[in-house]
């Protein structure tokens, strides 16, 4: 019973689209429409809530929901994170140790139920649950790294990202050029796509006078929720052309037989 996507190109542009306007989907919300973080994020849980329970009763993968959730977690993860950051005033740096220890506790409950990590081997309800807990919290985290990357380490929207970029280009050489676990490889990747487009988020939505391309909440969203839905459309076209390949290379075997 596999429910979610094959780990390929694809997924990681979708998943750093995703998570992108997750940042700025959460900041339309809780800024621009002045819902404020403390209900923006009631809402976008409410919203990941229904998503995710939509996601587990599902008895196949089907993009459109698994991307769904993927979204709700963002945007959800965007306004936890700026509710326990500002209103909270914990500041990035203690909200981020706080998320990782969280996230870390998260893996650790997950390791010794006795089930692998592996998203290769998420065929359970116990092991899916899991995985998507993970997801929220790990885009929660993202967003506090990304934005202690952009607004209080120095380096700004760009820098943050370009940092980020880095980052993830060295998981990618660890990947092909290293024996390091392909299980931590995958979330390292995961946790890190999320600051990446935290930061590129807010270098899409800020002010010129700040270091962004000044599209705004609004239009960053609009152009990030065309690019995932042109992705989306495109791998749910090849995924069905692939099983009807698949299909028939099936019965000719049959028919060989």
């Amino acid at each position: 019973m596999r429910k979610i996507p094959e780990i390929t190109l694809f997924f990681w542009i979708m998943k750093i689209c995703a998570t992108t306007l997750g940042e700025t989907g959460g900041d339309l919300l809780s800024q621009t429409i002045n819902a404020g973080y403390a209900l923006s994020s009631l809402i976008l849980i409410s919203f990941f809530i229904v998503t995710v329970v939509s996601q587990l009763l599902a008895k196949k993968y089907r993009p459109w929901l698994y991307w769904t959730v993927i979204l709700s977690t963002s945007t959800a993860g965007t306004t936890m994170s700026d509710y326990m950051d500002r209103t909270l005033g914990l500041g990035y740096g203690k909200g981020s140790f706080i998320l990782i220890v969280i996230l870390l506790s998260i893996f650790l409950i997950w390791h010794y139920s006795g089930c692998s990590l592996s998203v290769g081997q998420i065929n359970t309800l116990k092991v899916e649950f899991l995985y998507w807990i993970a997801i929220l919290f790990s885009n929660t985290l993202g967003t506090a790294l990304g934005d202690f990357l952009s607004d209080s380490s120095g380096l700004g929207f760009a820098g943050g990202a370009l940092l980020i970029g880095g980052l993830l280009l060295g998981v990618v050489l660890a990947v092909y050029f290293s024996k390091i676990s392909r299980v931590f490889l995958f979330w390292a990747a995961f946790v890190l796509t999320r600051p990446f487009g935290a930061t590129m988020g807010d270098f899409l939505v800020k002010t010129h006078q700040k270091g962004g391309l000044n599209f705004g909440t609004v239009g960053s969203s609009a152009i990030l929720a065309a690019i995932l839905m042109v992705f989306l459309i495109y791998t749910t076209l090849r995924a069905k052309t692939n099983l009807c390949t698949d299909d028939l290379v099936l019965n000719e075997e049959l028919d060989a037989e």
